[in-house]
């Protein structure tokens, strides 16, 4: 069975507003860009689902119409909710930015040093010498 989003339904093969849903879907993004968070949006909207799924509702842009969904957002309303989704992710610092992040080069280069030797017999004891024979040559 295909996936439907929260505001469609099937119709006689086709893809139909309901209309019932449909307006909970503009209440909820609505609610949302007042400042409201997801899962409060959301109830507030009437959409009983987690919050995970009402994030998937707020980035879905099928709500703005295409070949196959029939508009119930507009685009203005579908951006201003990005924005503030956005804006809330990097003041709570979920959004890591990737010219700030500095972490050190990985070591490219390597050599084994030669086993001096039998290796030990227990599987543990024998990985741990054979990786302390690892030496970077940097």
């Amino acid at each position: 069975m295909a996936y439907v989003p929260y505001g469609y339904t099937i119709t006689e093969g086709l893809v139909a507003v309901d209309e019932k849903e449909a307006e909970q879907v503009r209440m909820f993004f609505e609610k949302y860009i007042s400042g409201l968070s997801l899962a409060v949006a959301g109830e507030q909207a009437g959409i009983q689902k987690t919050h995970s799924s009402m994030g998937l509702i707020l980035k879905n842009i099928s709500y703005l119409g295409n070949d196959v969904y029939p508009a119930i957002i507009d685009r203005e309303t579908f951006d201003k909710a990005e924005e503030v989704r956005n804006k809330r992710a990097k003041d709570l610092g979920r959004i890591a930015e990737l010219a700030a992040f500095t972490s050190p080069s990985p070591i490219e280069r390597f050599k084994m040093r030669k086993s001096e030797g039998k290796l030990p017999d227990d599987p543990v004891a024998r990985a741990e010498y054979l990786y302390s024979l690892i030496e970077s040559e940097v």
